[in-house]
């Protein structure tokens, strides 16, 4: 069996090397890049498991890079790591709109960065797909298709909020605690924090619009997806 591919793009010459160092001695296909055009060109040429993107990059930042790649069907599967000085909740939210799957604020220690990247690299990619579509309060959920619709407009989700909305709109009316939708979006992340949940369900609040409210916060529990 090959080994997963991953690739890093990071200005910082001392977190790059490091990264590449570790990430080969636990057996990963290794590549980098020092600028978002290189990273862009390399993830389009490669199409590596899983990308570790700087936000913060020479000639295009990581945000844009992370919008071309969603943007593109043939590198729209690959998993996206954010790696970034910024930690505000703002930058959260804008970097899971653009299609981050997790993101990491600098500093950081390498193992539990690895341990994250292990886990994201555990998670199933959009490519898994079940032969079901369920529709309630005017959303409409393919998951064959991983399309979604909203009063017939389609909705560009990140992998981890289709993963939440499905979750939640499968059991429409039934609360579920932060953990579990955790464990769902994350599968075995044992690093995942409570509150990047509240960051997911907050980006996929905007997207929803005026139907925002379909997504109703149960106090003391979790989150739960409108019934009627």
């Amino acid at each position: 069996m090959s080994a997963q591919s991953i690739l890093i793009v990071e200005d910082e010459r001392s977190i790059l090397d490091a990264l590449v160092y570790t990430l080969e001695k636990d057996g990963f296909q290794v590549h980098s890049a020092s600028d978002g055009q290189e990273g862009l060109a390399k993830a389009q040429e490669l199409l590596p498991d899983l990308m570790v993107l700087d936000l913060m990059l020479p000639l295009t930042d990581g945000l844009e890079v992370c919008r071309q790649l969603r943007a593109n069907p043939r590198t729209n599967h690959i998993r996206i790591l954010m790696l970034t000085a910024k930690s505000a909740e703002v930058d959260e939210i804008v970097g899971f709109s653009m299609g981050a799957d997790d993101y990491v604020t600098k500093p950081f220690k390498i193992k539990p960065l690895v341990s994250r990247i292990k886990a994201l690299l555990r998670r199933p990619t959009a490519q898994a797909k079940t032969p079901e579509i369920i529709s309630c309060q005017g959303v409409s959920v393919d998951h064959q298709n991983h399309r979604v619709t909203l009063n017939d407009q389609e909705l560009v989700l990140t992998p981890t909020e289709f993963k939440l909305l499905w979750t939640l709109i499968r059991q429409a009316g039934r609360p579920f605690r932060r953990n579990e939708l955790m464990d769902t979006c994350r599968g075995e992340d044992a690093n995942a924090l409570e509150r990047t949940i509240d960051v997911h369900v907050r980006s996929l609040r905007q997207k929803l619009l005026d139907r925002a409210d379909l997504i109703e916060t149960v106090r003391g529990v979790g989150y739960r997806f409108r019934s009627e």
